[in-house]
């Protein structure tokens, strides 16, 4: 599995990517958390808000900060838990 965090490394996509770390945790999951500041390969999500949260290539929010229980529900809904 494999989480992106895309932004351009402002408050709101730090938190994001420690909630995503330890949403992965919390629901024992094994992969990947990484971060996308590279506007080019941001833009390549067609994403209209950062930070954007995308799990295994499908972009499952954008334009919040998602609590670590949020993201552990995401990951729940595309049945990855």
């Amino acid at each position: 599995m494999e989480i992106k965090v895309l932004g351009t490394g402002c408050s709101k996509c730090k938190k994001l990517y420690q909630n995503s770390r330890r949403a992965m945790e919390m629901a024992g999951l094994e992969g990947e958390v990484v971060k996308v500041e590279d506007m080019g390969e941001i833009s390549s999500y067609a994403v209209l808000m950062t930070p954007a949260l995308v799990i295994d290539e499908e972009v499952a929010s954008m334009g919040k900060s998602l609590s670590a229980e949020d993201i552990v529900q995401l990951l729940e809904e595309r049945g990855k838990k």
